[in-house]
């Protein structure tokens, strides 16, 4: 059998990435020989050890991280500046300290001028996921044929950054690396953007009279179905991603605008071909998804 790479990971955070990683860790044997978990709230600390996942739950992540030779943030990245603040001091020399947040910019910012020297820091999004939430949300087999995306930082240790990807690679991902305002930028338009639609249009809905808004939601096609799965997801952290990747998000919005509006133009226009020509480069998208087997 692979030896586990690390003696002990500590996550920090148990909600469906976290929770994931740590059964993935007790089911494959591969990643740790022990599991530490820490969160904020009592009732998630309490469904944890319920669900037994982790092997030890900790309320102060001070403690879970002691002895830890990979530390995972879990967290909402807005929360990342203050757990950082609070875990610095006690992180084990020659550990990684990486995350899953869907920004990196951020991250970098957050927790970078608190590493504490000998402490690798590598960043990283597993690209997996679904609309819910919570400790009871993680499965094991989430990041499988998911692609996670490592953003090392120049000067970060060679044989460090390697760890990490074997990490995601015995997690299931395919793994990819790329610089973080690059990863910020295509994050942007091919998750972020499609939220803040997705929480847009359930809005406009919600905001119509009564009687309309009942039938919206009476005569549900598969559109706005799919729609509302994505509105579904987690506040806390929909809230963080938009407030700390703005920059890119709003360069994106930006685009969409526009060509949204070119859009409505050529219908008002009665312009077929323009209107065509749309509709076949979203098929054309969605077959490459399909032969990528990330449809």
């Amino acid at each position: 059998m692979t030896e586990p790479l690390f003696g002990r990971i500590a996550l920090i955070g148990a909600g469906l990435i976290g929770g994931s990683i740590a059964r993935r860790a007790r089911e494959s044997g591969t990643l740790a020989r022990e599991v530490v978990v820490s969160a904020r709230s009592p009732e998630t600390l309490r469904r944890v050890r319920e669900l037994g996942f982790a092997d030890r739950v900790e309320e102060d992540p001070a403690e879970a991280v002691k002895g830890a030779g990979l530390v995972i943030l879990c967290v909402p990245v807005g929360a990342f500046a203050g757990v950082m603040a609070r875990i610095a001091p006690h992180l084990e020399p020659g550990a990684i300290l990486s995350d899953v947040g869907s920004t990196k910019g951020s991250v970098v910012r957050d927790l970078q001028p608190l590493c504490p020297p000998g402490v690798h820091l590598v960043p990283a999004h597993p690209m997996a996921g679904t609309e819910y939430s919570g400790p009871d949300a993680g499965f094991a087999t989430l990041f499988e044929g998911r692609y996670c995306i490592v953003t090392p930082l120049p000067g970060t240790d060679p044989a460090a950054v390697e760890t990490l990807r074997e990490f995601w690679r015995r997690c299931g991902s395919m793994v990819e690396s790329m610089d973080p305002v690059t990863h910020d930028k295509v994050v942007a338009i091919v998750s972020h953007l499609p939220h803040l639609i997705a929480f847009t249009i359930c809005g406009t809905a919600d905001d119509l009279g009564e009687e309309t808004r009942e039938g919206v939601l009476k005569f549900a096609a598969s559109g706005f179905r799919d729609f509302t799965r994505i509105a579904a997801s987690d506040v806390a952290m929909w809230r963080d991603v938009f407030l700390n990747n703005r920059e890119a998000v709003l360069e994106m919005l930006a685009r969409f605008t526009e060509d949204a509006q070119a859009f409505g133009r050529a219908i008002r226009r009665g312009e077929e071909e323009f209107i065509v020509d749309r509709i076949r480069r979203g098929r054309k998208i969605r077959r490459s998804l399909i032969e990528r087997k990330q449809a």
